[in-house]
């Protein structure tokens, strides 16, 4: 096999990085993020994939005041964790109005300044952030003290100022339905949107222009606290979570109030980006949220179909969960393999079409209740469709149509899960400790155990993944089998085909990833992130590069090998660096195989130049 390799290196990395000290521990993860191509890419030019999660729910709730976090020390011990536990990238940070602006012109400066030290938590562990402007249902001030359910958004003095009806859902068996069948909810969003004029104690106000002003304020301020390094891997911001239209005009539809009402407030909010420093980071815009919906009786059209190509200022930023296996109803059984291929490769040509890149920014499954037996297998599905287009039956046969790998972050990353003291539409009567504290929601990946240790509530297998990292040059496929458990059972959708004998079994029942790339010729390497489970001693690759069975300790020289600070547990990189501008590829496994190296390489390379042509 041509080894044509500068260097290969698996490179473990600290978990516990000083403030400030992410560019020297994380080698080139204090690289800026744009988008270019089509894709979120690095100065290098690298393409980069943005893995990791929500943080958090906890900041829809009162309980600490709109914040993610009860304090900075508990967004640093819950940022390492992730890091620990996932090998996390990236964070979607949530944040809301009414805790940005709790009364009519002013601006609550204390609070946005805890966002920012929240956000440098993470931003200290080379882990980059997204911010979230979150709403749910408008607003929580909406619902009344005994309700059955609750929203997060809009301040009081809003909803105040609206004198809205009533509200109330009525026979609604999800929380979701309010946002068609509550009245309440219906007409504070329609007026959201039609920018109606309220008064208020600081005089008349319009209300959606309300918004972009503080949602400004809150952006120059976060920026101003955040140190150069922070902000650099601030990546972008969403302007606002999961919008729809409240209701519709007469005559219209979805794809006609994305262009009539929600484009122009994106354009708008892109303005506000513009002239307070954010000019260099892109506006992570949402369609309308019911357009990619698999129940037929809450889908309606959009995705951005009758706008104009967003370009490199925007990305595309859609959600995706499977509201039939949490029905519990309209779909029995569990998911299986490339159950949602489809609706994932829906959001990558919607992002092609418009083009940008894009990105999946809340998906999961509940972890506990009566669909939480699915939880396995549709988060297995869900990743699948993250990282390629194809099932995994049809991977090998196919793989030349299997990029690109989607961003995405998880819902959610709740280390309040399970413990939480949230006063239910502030009613002392209703005190929710249980699951997420809203809603009856239960979708938290993490827990704090009896120990008070970080601990997943899913199985590790499935959010300790094998993937791309950064990727110098295009990716041309991506899968990884995670061999992930459901209950006792094995989950093993990706099988190596009769036909590549000596892969097969020098992966045996490991797990394994592999990745075909074209190389830009730069001097950044190609990173992958490896889970816990590939032990630095036990990984075997085999690649065009050159193919390693074992890693030997670092010591700087350019060839395979593994560093790490003593005593400090680490998160494994695999870097795979070469200067020219071919197609290449790697197979990474945790495999214990006795095979020869240079026969699984044979057929590796047999099976590219078959399916890439070359």
């Amino acid at each position: 096999m041509k080894r044509s390799v500068l260097f290969l290196v698996l490179l473990l990395m600290s978990l516990v990085t000083p403030a400030g000290a992410a560019a020297d521990r994380f080698w080139f993860d204090d690289a800026a993020v744009h988008v270019a191509d089509g894709a979120f890419r690095d100065q290098y030019g690298r393409e980069v994939v943005l893995r990791g999660f929500n943080v958090s729910g906890t900041a829809k709730l009162a309980e600490y005041r709109g914040l993610p976090f009860a304090s900075t020390a508990d967004a640093r011990s819950s940022a390492a964790a992730m890091r620990r536990l996932t090998g996390a990238n990236s964070v979607r940070f949530l944040l809301t109005w009414a805790w940005i602006e709790p009364e009519p012109r002013r601006i609550d400066i204390a609070y946005l300044d805890q966002v920012a030290e929240q956000i440098s938590a993470f931003t200290d562990q080379g882990i980059r952030v997204h911010l979230d402007f979150h709403q749910d249902l408008y607003s929580r001030y909406l619902f009344n003290r005994d309700s059955w359910y609750t929203g997060d958004g809009a301040p009081e003095w809003v909803v105040r100022a609206g004198g809205y009806p009533r509200e109330s859902c009525g026979l609604c068996f999800h929380w979701g339905q309010n946002m068609k069948n509550n009245n309440a909810v219906t007409a504070a969003t329609y007026d959201f949107w039609h920018n109606r004029e309220v008064t208020t104690s600081a005089g008349p106000i319009r209300i959606r222009d309300e918004f972009l002003y503080a949602a400004g304020e809150a952006m120059a301020r976060v920026k101003s606290r955040l140190s150069a390094d922070a902000f650099r891997l601030v990546v972008g911001v969403d302007p606002l979570n999961e919008p729809y239209a409240g209701r519709y005009d007469s005559g219209q539809d979805g794809i006609e109030w994305e262009r009539d009402l929600l484009w122009p407030f994106h354009q708008q909010f892109r303005a506000r980006m513009d002239q307070v420093g954010w000019a260099d980071k892109p506006a992570f815009v949402e369609p309308l949220v019911f357009w990619n919906q698999n129940v037929d009786f809450f889908a309606e059209p959009g995705g951005f179909t009758d706008v104009p190509a967003l370009g490199q200022r925007y990305v595309f930023n859609a959600h995706f969960y499977d509201g039939k296996a949490q029905s519990g109803v309209l779909m029995p059984g569990k998911a299986s393999d490339g159950q949602y291929t489809g609706d994932f490769n829906k959001i990558r040509d919607r992002a092609s079409a418009l083009g940008t890149a894009g990105i999946v920014t809340e998906y999961g499954h509940p972890v506990d209740g009566n669909t939480s037996d699915k939880k396995s297998t549709v988060l297995k599905a869900m990743y699948q469709g993250l990282d390629s287009r194809l099932s995994g039956a049809r991977w090998w046969a196919s793989a030349a149509s299997s990029g690109p790998v989607l961003s995405g972050s998880q819902w959610h990353w709740d280390v309040n899960y399970d413990r939480h003291h949230e006063l239910m539409n502030d009613n002392p009567d209703k005190v929710r400790t249980d699951g997420d504290a809203m809603n009856d929601e239960h979708f938290s990946a993490v827990h704090v155990d009896d120990n008070g240790t970080a601990a997943l509530t899913v199985d590790e297998r499935l959010v300790d993944r094998l993937f791309p990292r950064a990727v110098a040059g295009t990716t041309a496929a991506f899968t990884y089998e995670d061999r992930a458990r459901d209950g006792s059972t094995v989950l093993t959708w990706n099988k190596i085909p009769d036909t590549m004998p000596a892969v097969r079994a020098l992966v045996g029942t490991g797990q394994f990833g592999v990745l075909v790339w074209r190389s830009n010729g730069g001097t950044a390497p190609t990173e992958l992130h490896l889970p816990a489970s590939f032990a630095p001693g036990a990984t075997t690759v085999v690649s065009s590069l050159g193919s390693v069975r074992g890693v030997p300790a670092y010591t700087g020289a350019e060839s395979v090998a593994a560093a790490a600070e003593p005593g400090v547990p680490g998160v494994n990189r695999l870097l795979l660096s070469t200067r020219d501008s071919n197609l290449h590829f790697a197979l990474v496994t945790n495999g214990e195989g006795g095979e020869s190296l240079e026969a699984a390489g044979a057929e590796l390379a047999a099976w590219v130049s078959a399916a890439f042509g070359g």
